[in-house]
């Protein structure tokens, strides 16, 4: 949950071993990547024991659309996205469902309490972030509910310099975009304020989009410590063919958040924060009389959190956390919720060894019938020469159902008020091996056990089969949520980073999954079974002369093939993306060519994705 709240990017923490402070400290800026996911400290990333992925943003911003591109660099990521421009998407690790995974924002919550489809409609531009940590793996322990798979955590950094970034282009499909950034930088105090916008006539019919976003993020220091204070809002329209049914139908989200934290000294941060979503559907654009859902769902959050050193080098954690949402709409009604949770977590690093461990429990109290949550944690490392690291670790994940799977009715969809949460134990070992400056391996075992998955399921025909999981109510061609038991996942996770020349850089990141699951007796799913059983991403990256860069990346994945289910295509299919940036300068033109390949595929069942795209334009830098 916010036990990620170290710090407001992962280069600005205080050392926890750092005595009081005696005057306003500089404020700090990155030197060394660190990583904050599943640690209680932030920890330089070489030395993490859980598989952790770092995708910096900063200096790749012309190269990219939006930050769902930058996550499929993650070959463990699978999106499932709707559309170009960024809008709808949805995020699965490692063959979890995309509810079973948690995104934050500065260590902030931002999953949503309506639907997990709202889980990446971040409220900050691309240009405010600084970088994307994503955590594989169960890790309820120290971020809280909805961890069962994995974690993203979408970061920001206080900036360096004073500039100004303007930046503006088109592209296939009436595609335009514009974007501007502003960052004044001094010793003890930095703001940056970010827009941005992105709009397309669509690649057909009732696919159109309009993607608005803002942001303003301030740091000051003091002889307190660093405050850091975030204000952000966004504005996604866009046209929902196919997304939910065979439907013409629009949709249009809004929301803001507010973000605050304070360092007490270098031992105790505070922070609270504020989310506020709302979500209009049309079923029938052309119609909209038919059938229309407006829901308003708010949150909030607030934690402390303290550390203390323990044996000159191990750390120990305390926190506590209080969180509570609700829901105003016409379709789902009228509910709230609260929860409340502690945690500790000793990072035990015995002096001038080479291993460690790290071990964490956490008690969450829900209101109403949902009862108490117990999540353990245990993670260790061994450094077995200064080039190779095994590190292993277990732990425990669980979610609450969103008010959609509750209460949610339509014409093709019912909720089950009755669902139970759902939780998975999942455990994992690995190794990360340095073979030189030019050659970095790393490889990963996993495996996931899940308890009450929930997924909807409808029936493929019109005979139905005995001893259904559906209830005897569930309509035929109706999705209806239901709580699964028996499924569970292994697989293996494989990275590599090669340098072979100067100016070059080779990444590949490769996932296999083998998956188990109940028998469903001619029953189809809608979300549980639609995973990657492989996944396979490879990304060159040239540095020519004049400060010219030209990125190539080609992912192939394969669904997994439901079995006795005809309507879901199992055929690996590639994607071929490019860009060619000029990063120097004051004018720096880019080009971004999407789908070269210029393959019909599908990541969500029935929902076709644009084919081959190219987006052009220049960005304005002033300042240094």
């Amino acid at each position: 949950m916010l036990a990620a709240f170290a710090q407001a990017a992962s280069p600005q923490a205080a050392s926890p071993s750092a005595g009081p402070a005696s005057g306003p400290a500089a404020l700090p800026h990155p030197t060394e990547t660190m990583v904050v996911l599943g640690s209680p400290v932030p920890v330089p990333l070489a030395e993490s024991s859980v598989s952790v992925v770092v995708l910096p943003v900063e200096g790749k911003t012309l190269s990219l659309e939006s930050p769902q591109e930058l996550l499929r660099q993650d070959s463990s990521v699978y999106l499932e996205e709707r559309g170009a421009g960024g809008g709808q998407a949805d995020m699965v690790l490692r063959g979890g469902t995309f509810e079973q995974a948690l995104v934050l924002l500065n260590g902030f919550r931002i999953n949503d309490s309506q639907t997990a489809h709202h889980n990446l409609d971040m409220p900050i531009p691309l240009d405010a972030m600084d970088s994307i940590e994503v955590l594989h793996g169960a890790g309820s322990t120290l971020h809280g509910a909805d961890a069962l798979s994995g974690v993203a955590d979408f970061l920001t950094a206080a900036p360096s310099a004073t500039s100004l970034r303007l930046r503006a282009g088109e592209g296939s499909f009436g595609e335009n975009e514009e974007s501007t950034l502003g960052e004044l930088a001094r010793k003890r105090w930095s703001s940056r304020l970010t827009a941005e916008r992105n709009f397309s006539t669509g690649f057909m019919a009732d696919r159109d989009y309009r993607n608005e976003d803002a942001s303003s993020e301030s740091w000051i220091s003091s002889r307190l410590g660093i405050s850091d204070l975030l204000f952000a809002m966004s504005d996604r329209s866009f046209g929902a063919n196919q997304f939910y049914g065979p439907y013409n139908s629009w949709e249009r989200t809004k929301g803001w958040f507010a973000s605050g934290r304070q360092e007490l000294g270098s031992r105790t941060v505070v922070a609270f924060g504020y989310r506020r979503h709302a979500d209009e559907f049309i079923l029938l654009r052309d119609n909209p009389s038919v059938y229309e859902n407006n829901h308003i769902d708010g949150s909030w959050q607030a934690s402390m959190r303290h550390t203390r050193t323990v044996a000159t080098s191990s750390v120990i954690l305390f926190g506590l956390e209080a969180d509570g949402d609700s829901i105003r709409s016409n379709n789902l009604g009228l509910h709230a919720r609260n929860r409340g949770a502690g945690y500790v977590d000793l990072d035990f690093r015995p002096d001038k060894s080479r291993w460690k461990l790290s071990a964490g429990l956490r008690e969450e109290l829900f209101s109403g019938d949902l009862q108490s949550a117990l999540a353990p944690h245990l993670a260790g490392s061994l450094r077995v020469t200064d080039q190779l690291k095994l590190r292993t670790s277990g732990g425990y994940g669980y979610r609450l159902p969103t008010y959609t799977d509750l209460y949610y009715s339509d014409p093709a969809t019912i909720g089950n008020a009755n669902l139970k949460p759902e939780s998975a134990w999942s455990g994992e070992a690995g190794a990360d091996w340095t073979a030189s400056s030019r050659l970095r391996l790393s490889a990963t075992g996993f495996y996931n056990r899940q308890h009450d998955t929930i997924d909807y399921l409808r029936y493929l025909s019109a005979i139905r089969p005995a001893n259904s999981v559906l209830p005897a109510s569930c309509p035929t061609d109706t999705w209806c949520a239901v709580n699964l038991s028996g499924l569970h996942f292994a697989g293996v996770e494989t990275s590599a980073t090669w340098v072979p020349a100067k100016g070059q850089t080779v990444q590949f990141a490769w996932t296999q999954l083998v998956g188990a699951q109940p028998p469903l007796n001619s029953l189809q799913s809608e979300y549980a079974l639609n995973y990657p059983v492989e996944n396979i991403h490879a990304t060159w990256i040239v540095a020519l002369k004049h400060a010219l860069n030209v990125t190539n990346s080609v992912a192939i994945a394969k669904p997994y093939q439901q079995p006795g289910n005809p309507l879901w295509n199992s055929t690996p299919y590639p994607v071929w993306n490019a860009a060619l940036t000029h990063d120097s300068g004051k004018i720096r033109p880019y080009l971004r060519l999407a789908n070269l390949s210029n393959t019909g595929y599908q990541e969500i069942n029935g929902v076709a994705m644009q084919g081959r795209s190219i987006t052009g334009g220049v960005s304005l830098w002033l300042g240094r």
